[in-house]
C-alpha cells in the first residue's frame, strides 16, 4: 500500500523577517511569480507564427492582514517609506503542518511596505479589527 500524502491546509502560517517580529496573520496572499513572453519574427520566417523567448519576472505584492493589537512595527517600517528611506529586508513566508513543524517556506527579497490598510470600524458589529500590509518583493522563490 503506497504511503498516503495530504495536501497541507493554509491556516498555519507565519511570517519571518528581522526586525519585524509580527507571526500570526489572518490571510497571505501574493505569492506568485510570473514571466512576461517577447515575442518576434524574423523576415526570413515562414508563416504567421512569432518566435516567444523569456521576458521579464516579475512577482506580485504580498498582501497580509492581522487583528490589531498594540504593537506598530509594521506601521513604523512603513513610515520609513513615507519619510523617504525605506529600509529593504529579507523575510519569509513559512506554511506548517498541524504540528507547527515547518513544511514550504517562500523566500523574498528587498521587500518595502507600499501600503498600509487600517481596519473598517462600525460600533454595530462585534468583528475583529483587521489590518492589512502590502509588500513589494524583488525576487520569490519557494524552498522545500
Amino acid at each position: 500500500m503506497a504511503d498516503r500524502k495530504d495536501p497541507f491546509r493554509g491556516f498555519n502560517f507565519r511570517l519571518e523577517m528581522k526586525g519585524v517580529t509580527e507571526a500570526g496573520f489572518r490571510e497571505c496572499s501574493g505569492l506568485d511569480a510570473s514571466t512576461d513572453v517577447a515575442e518576434y519574427r524574423e523576415g526570413k520566417d515562414q508563416g504567421n507564427f512569432p518566435r516567444k523567448l523569456t521576458g521579464l519576472n516579475k512577482h506580485a505584492n504580498l498582501t497580509l492582514k492581522r487583528g490589531i493589537d498594540p504593537d506598530n512595527k509594521l506601521w513604523d517600517w512603513y513610515k520609513k517609506v513615507v519619510a523617504g528611506k525605506p529600509e529593504r529586508q529579507d523575510g519569509s513566508i513559512l506554511l506548517c503542518d498541524e504540528t507547527g513543524d515547518e513544511k514550504v517556506r517562500w523566500n523574498f527579497k528587498q521587500a518595502w511596505p507600499t501600503k498600509m490598510t487600517g481596519p473598517t470600524l462600525n460600533a454595530t458589529s462585534n468583528d475583529v479589527a483587521i489590518e492589512g500590509v502590502e509588500i513589494v518583493c524583488e525576487e520569490l522563490e519557494r524552498e522545500k
